[in-house]
């Protein structure tokens, strides 16, 4: 063989790359709201959740922490999401998110990592679960995002105020995030920059707006659950007040994105305390969820 013929053949030729698998299909996932019963006559009561087939990030399957959050929006929506501008992160297939926009959210800008299918996913569930004739499609906004980056362009649906400043979100959504250990900073840092700073009441209202922070999460790996919990520490020393808000039981979502050693349960108990928001007095308020646990943060006031 001469150097000529050698060099023409590629290392595909010499060691032939096996047929790459197809990409699994699709699933869907049936989710009913938690609506009082004058509430269930106008609709929407069932909502089904188109999630990508396969996902390194975990973004194919709707967990319990999810559920969760959509039932708490749905139970406190016109304190916490009605009228109001709502951000998620990491929001896979967005179902609090859409929860939030049925509820009368002024405007949803619903997130996940830079991928063409997950968004074009969330996309999807708008179109199959928010009638265009109800109007509130043109209130939710789809974007790629990467947590700890500049929130410009999570700001740009919201336009500016009358001062000209760009406006903020009155409420931020994260669901089973805090296992990524090392992205806590990140997504503090986004946080920050993307919630509003409170406002003082109005003459019709006798309590401050108090923008607020949705954290709901389980521990996938209960040896590694104070590291979860690092989340809130961090928060703490940054100036945000952490509390818990409630407690739920659910069945186990059956399958963990992680590894799992030790622990019983691991995805069945959410927990926490309501704390009223109108009696918040800090810059900003953050609710925090654990499948474990939800919790109330806020900056203390400076």
């Amino acid at each position: 063989m001469s150097d000529a013929e050698d060099d023409s053949l590629g290392l595909g030729e010499l060691i032939p790359e096996p047929p790459r698998p197809p990409t699994p299909p699709s699933t869907f996932v049936s989710y009913t709201r938690d609506l009082p019963i004058e509430q269930r006559r106008t609709g929407w009561t069932e909502l089904t959740i188109e999630l990508v087939g396969s996902h390194p990030l975990w973004g194919h399957h709707l967990w319990n922490a999810a559920k969760i959050c959509a039932s708490f929006i749905d139970k406190h929506s016109s304190r916490i999401c009605k009228d109001k501008t709502v951000l998620e992160l990491g929001a896979g297939g967005a179902l609090p998110s859409l929860v939030a926009l049925l509820d009368g959210a002024e405007k949803v800008v619903s997130t996940d990592y830079p991928d063409i299918e997950l968004d074009r996913c969330r996309e999807r569930n708008l179109q199959s679960n928010v009638s265009e004739e109800s109007g509130f499609r043109e209130r939710f906004v789809s974007l790629p995002y990467l947590w700890g980056t500049p929130v410009t362009p999570l700001l740009e649906p919201l336009g500016t105020d009358a001062e000209g400043k760009a406006k903020k979100f009155d409420l931020v959504i994260m669901s089973d995030l805090i296992f990524n250990h090392s992205q806590h900073a990140a997504l503090l840092r986004t946080c920050a920059e993307a919630l509003s700073p409170s406002t003082p009441p109005s003459p019709a209202s006798d309590s401050p707006t108090t923008p607020c922070l949705l954290v709901f999460y389980t521990h996938h790996r209960p040896h590694l659950a104070d590291r979860d919990m690092g989340f809130f520490r961090m928060a703490q020393e940054q100036g945000w007040d952490c509390q818990e808000i409630i407690t739920e039981k659910m069945e186990s979502n059956s399958v963990s994105p992680l590894p799992v050693s030790g622990g019983k349960d691991r995805d069945s108990l959410t927990s926490g305390h309501l704390v009223p928001l109108d009696l918040a007095t800090v810059p900003h308020s953050t609710l925090h969820v654990d499948l474990d646990r939800l919790f109330l943060i806020s900056p203390e006031p400076a």
